[in-house]
Parts: structure tokens; sequence; C-alpha cells
């Protein structure tokens, strides 16, 4: 049986990512802050006849991260998949933008990437063959977002990462891609304070060419494909998941 580990898996789209991967039959390491709804989306992995289970973790801990790699691979071995997905986006305007935000915000949606994947890629190595793929945003390759500069420069840099670790590591057998959503249906873009709020998602559809928002299944499901077999000769990649927004919005 193959193992993922998902970081961020307590809501949103590493929610419906984790229950993906375990509909696929893979054992599913959830992982989150929110205690209690990463442990409700193990229970329903097992729930659903599938095999998971939760840990708590702050990607921000380096220590954090590799205690619980080093203990995963001790029950399981090297693990056959890394989905990077924990992340933040606070509204701050330039001016109010601290050192500490801006350091935060890197600290979660791009460094902690770099932390999972320095901590298990020795033994995906030794394994030859694995798959990364690490979120990243339609605000991280194509669009600027007002208001949210650090969150907008964080996704790109995302991108900068997907490509040389897939370079540095394709090597051994691993692929590294990654996943650029545009509007989904998340409590991240539900958001009044920090995002479009429910008026606003709703209205993103009108200028999406697909018509709707995304939702997210829409993505899990892209996630669950760049881990499987049929992207064996696919990596340094990020695919936009938007509904056509970025090809169709003139």
């Amino acid at each position: 049986m193959k193992t993922v580990l998902i970081t961020g898996a307590g809501i949103g789209i590493g929610r419906a990512t984790a229950l993906a991967f375990g509909k696929a039959g893979y054992r599913v390491i959830v992982t989150d802050i929110l205690e209690n709804e990463g442990a409700a989306v193990a229970e329903q992995i097992i729930a659903s006849g599938g095999q998971a289970e939760f840990h708590a973790l702050d990607v921000t801990s380096t220590e954090a991260t590799d205690v619980l790699v080093a203990k995963l691979e001790a029950d399981y071995g090297a693990l056959d998949c890394l989905v990077a997905n924990a992340g933040i986006a606070h509204k701050v305007p330039l001016t109010d933008l601290s050192d500490e935000k801006w350091d935060q915000t890197f600290d979660i949606d791009l460094k902690a990437m770099m932390r999972l994947v320095r901590a298990a890629s020795p033994a995906m190595r030794a394994a030859g063959q694995g798959s990364v793929i690490c979120l990243s945003s339609i605000m991280g390759v194509a669009y600027g977002w007002d208001e949210h500069v650090h969150y907008s420069a964080a996704k790109s840099g995302v991108v900068g990462l997907v490509r040389g670790l897939a370079v540095e590591l394709a090597g051994d057998g691993l692929r590294v891609n990654g996943v650029a959503p545009g509007y989904i249906r998340t409590a991240q873009a539900l958001s009044r304070q920090h995002s479009l709020g429910p008026e606003g998602l709703e209205k993103a559809a009108d200028f999406i060419p697909m018509g709707r928002v995304g939702e997210p299944e829409d993505i899990a499901d892209v996630i669950l494909f760049l881990a499987s077999d049929g992207a064996r000769y696919m990596t340094g990649q990020t695919v936009a998941v938007d509904g056509g927004l970025l090809v169709g919005r003139y």
C-alpha cells in the first residue's frame, strides 16, 4: 500500500485531497494544526473502508516535520507521495505589511514545503520513486493580488521551488509538480475579511469560461492524477486548474 502525507488536510482542498487518496487506496497521513478537523477527515476515510491516521503538525517547525517523517518512515518505509498544501492568505495593505507578517506567510506557504521535501526525500530517493505535489495559485503564476503581495510572492516562489526540486530529484526517480487553483469554494475564498466573500465568489463565476467556481474536489482529482502513473513522464510543471479563467479573460 502506498502512503501519502498531506499538509493542511483538515479543510478545503487538503480535505478533499485526503478523501480522494483514501478512495484510491492510499494510506493517508492527514496533517494539520486544526486537530479536530484533521482527526475527522482521518475518521471519515477509515469509516469508508480506507486507511488513514491523523498527526497534528505545525509546518513552520523543522523539528516537528523531521520527527513526524522519521516516525512514518519507521512505520511504513519511504513515503510514496507528498502533497504540500498548507497555506494562509491574509489580506494586508502594503503600508501595514510588517516584516513579521511577510515572514509568516513565506514560512507557511513556501518554506514549509521545502522542509517537508528535505525531510522525506532521502528515503524516497533511496527507494527510487515518489511524487511531490505543491500547491501554488493563479495568483502565483499569472495574476497579481492587491493587499496580498506577500501571498502572491510566496505562491510565485512555489513555482520556482517545483522547478528546482524537479531537476534535482529526477535522477533518483522522484517527480515534482505543482497545481495552481483558480477561484475555489473554500473557507479562504469565502472569507469576507481576507478574500472575496460568498457574494464575490459567486460573481467570479461570471468571468470564468466554464461558468462556475471550482470545488475542492476539482483540485483534488488533478493532484491525484499527478501522483499517479498516468503522469509518469511529467515533472517540474505547475498546472493551472481554473475553469479556463487565465486563458479566457481578456
